[in-house]
């Protein structure tokens, strides 16, 4: 069932306190909050179908932490405390999440572009225009898969695949492989390769890992180290934040020596390509069947055109607060408050003390509640209407 609030002001712009551009589980978390607030506001997001990126993810992917740790606010995920979800039993729960609280969504409904007009946020999504005071990017900061510009010089016999299009090793042609990109995904795959028959390389640099008395009782050591210790608010939380975002988190629930005993061989990283074959930093070259792209994602914030955004780069911002734009925010970035903030279930806090700043500043520009048509400002939740469809 998907919901949307029927906010309009005249036939082709509809006019909100806030639209939410994303609908994963950032997006869905704000919304929950704004919601809590009485703040009218409507979710945008090009997919049509919820959970859509983790349908689309790797058949064997689970998540990282138990479900103890991997609930929405308001609703504990369905599963024992220490079971760990699969990518498709987390993209069923934020579709009933989006369900149960009734959330505004408008789904396929791509932003084109965000600007700036007359002291409002004016976004494009298609034929639909969305007038707000406020805006919340919640599409997080991996938006485009980041391979290197010397790859298409790599023999025509390599299949060469990033994270995002792998499924499993059915597609993957007989022979050796080289897994380029030491995070957490590049782990993961080379296990499961390796545990499939393949030779296996694993190419990067250690970003480190959390280490094994962490995960003790269902995870809490490691949920507060990630949410207490490891934030920006603590030292070695501001030393580790730059790290993270530049080169990936430390390894959760995995460690290079666990990968090595798996049979996979830990090579330096990937310089380049010469005579069609992958060259590593100590000069060898790799002779492999197939080249798997762990090298994450790159940023695209294109589609914000305001004074100062780069479309590659990360947003400057204080706590998701954008200093330079006032009334934008953003939410779901990686370290956006500590390592949690862009774990699924560690966006919540995030997102309840963003909703809070938000009603107060639109409490401060407009303090009289008002109704749909009328000027912006913070509504009784239950005043608002409610279109099903």
């Amino acid at each position: 069932m998907q919901i949307a609030r029927n906010i309009s002001n005249g036939a082709n712009r509809e006019r909100v306190s806030v639209a939410v551009v994303g609908a994963g589980q950032a997006g869905l978390a704000i919304s929950y909050h704004l919601q809590r607030e009485g703040i009218d506001h409507v979710i945008l997001d090009g997919a049509n179908r919820i959970g859509q990126s983790w349908r689309t993810r790797w058949d064997s992917l689970r998540l990282f932490t138990p479900a103890r740790h991997d609930g929405l606010p308001g609703l504990p995920f369905p599963a024992a405390a220490g079971y760990f979800p699969t990518k498709d039993e987390v993209a069923d729960y934020l579709q009933t999440y989006a369900d149960r609280f009734r959330l505004p969504l408008r789904l396929g409904a791509r932003v084109d572009r965000l600007w700036s007009e007359g002291g409002s946020y004016i976004l494009a999504a298609g034929s639909l225009t969305i007038e707000a005071k406020t805006v919340v990017a919640a599409t997080g900061a991996y938006q485009m898969k980041q391979i290197p510009s010397w790859a298409p010089a790599l023999d025509r016999s390599i299949l060469q695949i990033h994270a995002a299009d792998y499924r499993n090793p059915a597609q993957l042609p007989m022979g050796p492989v080289l897994v380029v990109g030491a995070g957490n995904s590049g782990v993961e795959l080379a296990l499961e390769l390796a545990r499939a028959g393949h030779p296996t390389q694993l190419a990067g640099n250690s970003t480190g890992h959390i280490p094994s008395a962490a995960y003790a009782f269902n995870g809490m050591l490691f949920w507060f180290l990630a949410n207490r210790v490891l934030s920006i608010d603590t030292p070695v939380g501001r030393r580790l934040a730059p790290k993270s975002v530049a080169h990936g988190g430390p390894l959760i629930r995995r460690t290079l020596k666990a990968v090595q005993s798996a049979g996979v061989e830990l090579v330096p990283r990937v310089s380049m390509a010469l005579d069609g074959w992958p060259q590593l930093e100590d000069g060898r070259i790799v002779d492999v069947s197939t080249v798997i792209w762990c090298t994450g994602f790159g940023r695209d914030f294109s589609w914000i055109d305001l004074p100062g955004f780069k479309p590659a780069g990360l947003p400057e911002h204080d706590r998701g607060a954008v200093p330079s734009q006032p009334g934008l925010y953003f939410i779901g970035l990686p370290f956006q408050t500590r390592l949690a903030s862009s774990f699924i279930g560690g966006v919540g806090d995030d997102a309840e003390a963003l909703a809070r700043t938000i009603a107060a500043r639109l409490s401060e520009e407009s303090p009289e509640k008002t109704l749909q048509g009328y000027p912006y400002g913070v509504l009784n939740a239950r005043e608002l209407p409610i279109a099903y469809g």
